[in-house]
């Protein structure tokens, strides 16, 4: 039987670390404009920022071997440092090279953070329980929505677009002195663990962990293709929504921030909101299911209702409310299969445990660039097309699925 003890008490800490690297990746994308306005550049440079942030997501497998050589509180640890330098960088230097050197370092260290805690969890947690565990810290994801971007636009809002970098800088140098002293040490590598070459000739070699890598990347892919074309109908209906025929609960909820923090950050608000609650209900569906359900069972669940939700994009999109509930059962439905696909990556393959999440990490962000190109080439077809492709991707994930098997020494119970 496993320590259970340590892992389960620090969730709450590794939860918050992760809304903190999370609210540092995705406050890119809603303050893209504000970030190119503060610094007095065009959004094509911004782009080219977190183009070169998204070419790191490519390069995590080469980082990961760190916690399979060195342990995973070493990769932890170099994860949240690599926060806390990328933060104060744009806090004591806020210029435009500055915050593409902080882009790309936040993000480095969330893609050696990301599979060390994983793995970290695989050691310690049983596979029956596993699925709850990740959903928990998973929560990160969704929280940084609900309150880091909301946080970090009434400061941008108050203080200027710095304000939200010093003190995601302090409060990563606490979490950081927390794990220290919390965390305990890993044990020696043995048989090999520790070598780098092994791990990743492992990983290339194993057909279940090709075929479990090629299940989230083209689930992402699926997603990515609407993602992109529905933020369009999200950004009308919402301007619609909040005009003077708007709910009057709302509208006045609505009026406050957008006389307080200005239109466009309000609008951000509640659109981060929205997409927070969503990607939080996937969660908590995920803890409390995808163990029960098996994780197999769970993430080909996750993909069908997907597909029924993307289908029924066309006939949400049209209104501000539907948009807002298309909006809501299509992230729910992609984060519950995306978290119900990390507890079982972690068991596919024991032995490189950290590289192979390192990998999946890879593999999503290549969904996330295979599907950014073919959004626009779809949508010049009609939103059919797009929907079209959204399923056939799924399809492709419900397939690859077929393959993902777990070592048979692994599903004994503990």
């Amino acid at each position: 039987m496993r320590e259970r003890s340590s892992p389960y008490l620090q969730l709450p800490l590794i939860t918050a670390i992760r809304v903190l690297f999370n609210t540092a990746y995705r406050m890119a994308y809603p303050f893209l404009g504000v970030f190119a306005r503060g610094l007095g550049v065009d959004l094509a440079a911004m782009s080219l920022a977190l183009t070169t942030r998204s070419v790191v997501g490519g390069i995590a497998p080469l980082l990961a071997p760190v916690a399979d050589r060195r342990g995973r509180k070493v990769g932890m640890l170099l994860g949240i440092t690599l926060l806390i330098g990328g933060s104060a960088l744009v806090a004591f230097w806020p210029t435009f090279p500055a915050l593409a050197i902080s882009l790309t370092l936040t993000t480095l260290g969330k893609y050696i953070f990301d599979p060390a805690m994983q793995a970290y969890l695989g050691d310690r947690v049983d596979y029956e329980q596993r699925g709850l565990v990740i959903a928990v810290t998973e929560m990160g994801w969704s929280l940084s929505f609900i309150f880091g971007i909301p946080l970090a636009g009434f400061l941008i809002a108050r203080n200027g677009w710095v304000a939200p970098f010093p003190l995601i800088a302090l409060l990563s140098a606490l979490t950081f002195a927390i794990l220290f002293l919390t965390l305990p040490e890993d044990p020696t590598p043995t048989n090999g663990r520790g070598s780098p070459k092994r791990n990743l000739r492992l990983v290339l070699t194993s057909a279940p962990a090709l075929a479990g890598l090629s299940l989230g990347l083209w689930a992402t892919v699926a997603n990515e293709v609407v993602n992109l074309i529905f933020g369009v109908w999200l950004e009308d209906s919402l301007r619609t929504w909040i005009g003077p025929e708007g709910f009057g609960g709302v509208l006045a909820f609505l009026n406050f921030f957008r006389t307080t923090l200005g239109f466009d950050i309000a609008l951000l608000i509640l659109a981060s909101i929205v997409i927070g609650f969503s990607e939080l209900g996937g969660e908590s569906l995920v803890a409390m299911l995808a163990d029960r359900l098996g994780k197999e069972r769970a993430i080909a669940l996750g993909l069908v209702a997907n597909n029924l939700a993307a289908l029924l994009l066309p006939l949400l999109g049209t209104t501000a409310l539907g948009a807002l509930v298309g909006l809501f059962l299509f992230y729910i439905t992609f984060e519950f299969t995306l978290v119900s696909i990390i507890p079982l990556m972690t068991e596919v393959l024991p032995e490189a445990r950290a590289t192979l999440m390192a990998f999946n990490v890879a593999a999503l962000s290549l969904g996330r660039a295979l599907g950014a190109p073919l959004a626009p080439f779809l949508y010049r077809f009609g939103l059919p097309a797009v929907v079209l492709g959204a399923v056939c991707f799924n399809v492709l994930a419900l397939l690859a699925l077929r393959w993902v098997r777990r070592p048979p020494r692994q599903e004994e119970a503990p």
